[in-house]
């Protein structure tokens, strides 16, 4: 099998868009939740979400997200918010890895998988509203390539003539992990010398949040204090809160790489994925299908669990999500799980939905190269499940890490882990 590794990063999250800023804010302990501010959720049971900052009239603010310095004004309105964020970030993390062939035989070794979990939702949202109050013949002929999920490779393909695999996946909160890994076993079976990977969302509207709220998933304690509203792993939480953004790297043949002089963040040495087969929205009490997936992720990389230094938790801040993949990693590690640092990102960015799991794997990138753990925020009351466990609580710290895993789990039990190693 052939190697795969990362050369290239892009990353829109509440902290802006960026992926110094990002890694900055996230070391330096700041949050990106704050009060919904681009509609009126005074109404629903949660009100706080994590949004990207955006240019405003007003001027800039350091990682403010501009629209128009990625998409020309008129092309804009053709796509949905989500294809907006997975597109700026694609064009980061190709601009980064400096990998833009113009030869034929190069674009069609070069791929494109991009998904995300709900896709289109707030063109969706409003369309359905616009056509009960005026009609269908009001609908924009662009409606349905705005909304579908798989534009976002589509727009990535077209922008760059990456004439490779040109795919998309849809698996809730692990779409970002899965597509990741997916292209890479792309690369490593010879289908492509490099795949453009992540995730995107937008999913931040009154349907969306409505939706979530229905299901009883989101935080409602903490509508006055955003700040504190994700905790995972603290006996305080009450339910995860929204996010939008998007994650996207470029993933690279290891000697396609190296004969080009690419600059390379880290190795991505194993996947693994499982099913539940349990319940549409709760996982298995005793953490099953997260346990296999990281057994199985372990196997592809060829390594025992004593060989790795951190975990970048699923750790949504829900009540019984996180009990559960505590005692899976307690399962897969036993007793060397004392030896282990896990932390909790969505802490401080909330949780980006399809857009997690690759924002998530950009963050390992880092981990490995500076050797920072990023903390988990609020975790001021462990729940018991954690006794003994270091989660890296309120303060990011420095320690060697030269293999990091990183979980996500999604609706439908639906479970993705990639195992990262340091170049």
């Amino acid at each position: 099998m052939r190697r795969v590794v990362i050369t290239g990063l892009g990353v829109v999250s509440p902290f802006g868009i960026g992926t110094d800023i990002n890694w900055s804010a996230l070391i330096n302990g700041k949050t990106g939740l704050r009060k919904i501010q681009t509609f009126d959720a005074s109404d629903l049971p949660s009100q706080i979400a994590g949004e990207v900052p955006l240019v405003s009239e007003n001027g800039d603010i350091p990682g403010a997200f501009d629209i128009n310095k990625y998409i020309e004004h008129k092309e804009q309105k053709k796509m949905d918010r989500f294809i907006h964020y997975g597109y700026a970030a694609a064009i980061d993390a190709v601009e980064d890895s400096s990998w833009k062939p113009e030869d034929y035989d190069s674009q069609c070794r070069t791929g494109v998988l991009i998904g995300s979990g709900i896709g289109g939702l707030l063109n969706i949202q409003n369309t359905s509203i616009m056509m009960q109050e005026k009609g269908a013949r009001r609908i924009s002929p662009f409606f349905i390539p705005s909304s579908l999920i798989n534009l976002i490779s589509g727009n990535v393909s077209i922008k760059y003539k990456f004439k490779g695999p040109n795919h998309a996946v849809v698996t809730a909160c692990a779409t970002g992990s899965h597509a990741i890994g997916d292209a890479a076993r792309m690369i490593s079976m010879d289908d492509a010398d490099v795949m453009v990977a992540g995730g995107a969302e937008a999913a931040i509207c009154r349907v969306g949040v409505g939706g979530f709220a229905a299901c009883r998933a989101l935080s409602t304690s903490y509508n006055d204090t955003p700040e504190l509203a994700s905790r995972p792993f603290d006996k305080g939480r009450d339910g995860f809160v929204m996010s939008e953004g998007a994650g996207v790297i470029v993933l690279e043949e290891y000697e396609h790489a190296k004969k080009r002089g690419a600059k390379i963040y880290a190795e991505v040495i194993g996947y693994g994925l499982s099913g539940d087969a349990h319940h549409v929205t709760s996982p298995a009490e005793d953490g099953d299908g997260g346990f296999r997936a990281m057994k199985a992720a372990l196997k592809r990389a060829k390594i025992s669990p004593d060989q790795i230094d951190y975990i970048n938790a699923h750790g949504t801040s829900t009540q019984s999500g996180d009990d559960i993949e505590i005692i899976a990693i307690k399962r897969l590690f036993g007793e060397v799980v004392k030896n282990l640092s896990i932390s909790s990102t969505k802490s401080a960015t909330g949780h980006l939905l399809g857009a997690a799991g690759a924002v998530e794997a950009i963050f390992c990138t880092k981990i490995l190269q500076t050797g920072i753990l990023p903390p988990t925020l609020n975790l001021e009351d462990p729940s018991d499940t954690t006794a003994g466990i270091d989660l890296v609580p309120l303060k990011a710290k420095e320690r060697k890490i030269n293999i990091a895993l990183s979980n996500s789990f999604g609706f439908g039990g639906t479970n993705a882990c990639l195992v990262f190693r340091k170049m």
